[in-house]
C-alpha cells in the first residue's frame, strides 16, 4: 500500500541520517587523534634556553625532522653544559651520538621507573639502530636504577656503564611524545669509527672539547637490516645488575593509530554508501 512505501521510504532515510553521522563522527575523531600525535620537536624545546645547544644541533643534522616524523618517541635532552662533549665533532658524528639519544617508543619518568623495578637492566632501541649505521650494541641503550634509586642510562655496548643520570621530565604527550633531560651525553664507543673523513663540524663548539683516546680496533660491519631486536643478554653496567632485560615492544600507540585508520576507512565507506 502507499503508506506501508512510505513507512519503508522514511525509515531508509532514517538509517542513511545514521550512517552520516556516524562518519561525521568517525572523521572528527580521526582530526583529533591527528592533532594529538602531531608535534614539532624544536618548537617545542625552543623556549627551553638551557637546551639551546641541543636544539641548534636537531636543526643542523636535520635529526629534528627524523624526530616528528615519528608518532611514538622519546628524546632524552642534554643542556648546554652537559652537550659540551660534542664541541668540535662532525656533524655526522654528532647526528649519530644524538640518534642514539632517541628511543623508539614513549617512556615517561613513570614508565622507565616501573621499567626499572621490574628488572635491574633493561635495553632500549633507539633512532641510531634503525640507521644502519649501527654496530654491534651502537644502536641500543640500558636503562636501570643506581645509587639511592636514581634513574641512568648508559651504553648497550659492552663495558658501558649506567653514568648519564635522569635530571627531570620536560614534556610529556602519552603516548606519542616524551622529553626527558639527562645529565650527560651517552657515550658510544667507537661510533665515529664509520664516520667519513672531512665531515663539516657542528656549530656550537664554543664549548671546550673533552680530550678522548680514540679506538684502534676495528669495528665489525653493521647489519643490513633496518632495525634489529634489542640485545637478549649484555654486561650488566651496575655491580648488583646480573642481567639485561629488553624493554616491551611499542603497542599503545600502534593500537591508537590502528584504531584511527579503522575508523576513517569506515568513514569513507559510509559516506559512499550514503
Amino acid at each position: 500500500t502507499l503508506l506501508s512505501k512510505q513507512v519503508i521510504r522514511q525509515s531508509r532515510n532514517n538509517k542513511k541520517m545514521e550512517i552520516k553521522s556516524s562518519a561525521i563522527l568517525c572523521l572528527a575523531l580521526f582530526v583529533v587523534f591527528s592533532s594529538a600525535s602531531a608535534f614539532d620537536i624544536v618548537k617545542t624545546l625552543e623556549k627551553q634556553s638551557d637546551l639551546s645547544n641541543f636544539v641548534t644541533y636537531l636543526k643542523e643534522t636535520k635529526l629534528g625532522e627524523q624526530i616528528n616524523s615519528r608518532s611514538t618517541i622519546t628524546v632524552l635532552a642534554v643542556s648546554n653544559g652537559g652537550i659540551s662533549s660534542l664541541a668540535g665533532k662532525s656533524s655526522d658524528v654528532v647526528k649519530k651520538i644524538l640518534s642514539a639519544h632517541v628511543v623508539l617508543d614513549y617512556y615517561d619518568e613513570k614508565k622507565l621507573t616501573k621499567l626499572a623495578k621490574s628488572n635491574k637492566v633493561s635495553t632500549l632501541t633507539t633512532l641510531f639502530q634503525s640507521s644502519g649505521q649501527a654496530q654491534n650494541q651502537q644502536g641500543f641503550i640500558n636503562v636501570g636504577m643506581v645509587n639511592e634509586g636514581e634513574l641512568a642510562f648508559g651504553s648497550a655496548v659492552k663495558g658501558g656503564n649506567l653514568n648519564v643520570k635522569l635530571v627531570k621530565s620536560i614534556v610529556s604527550q602519552p603516548f606519542n611524545l616524551s622529553v626527558l633531560q639527562v645529565s650527560n651525553v651517552i657515550e658510544i664507543p667507537d661510533i665515529s669509527a664509520s664516520s667519513p673523513a672531512g665531515s663539516p663540524k657542528a656549530s656550537p663548539s664554543d664549548a671546550p672539547s673533552p680530550s678522548t683516546k680514540s679506538s684502534k680496533s676495528k669495528a665489525p660491519s653493521p647489519s643490513k637490516d633496518d632495525v634489529s631486536s634489542p640485545p637478549v643478554s649484555g654486561d650488566a653496567p651496575t655491580s648488583d645488575a646480573s642481567s639485561t632485560t629488553p624493554a616491551p615492544a611499542p603497542s599503545a600507540a600502534s593500537r591508537v593509530e590502528m584504531a584511527v585508520g579503522a575508523g576513517v576507512i569506515m568513514a569513507l565507506a559510509s559516506l559512499l554508501l550514503a
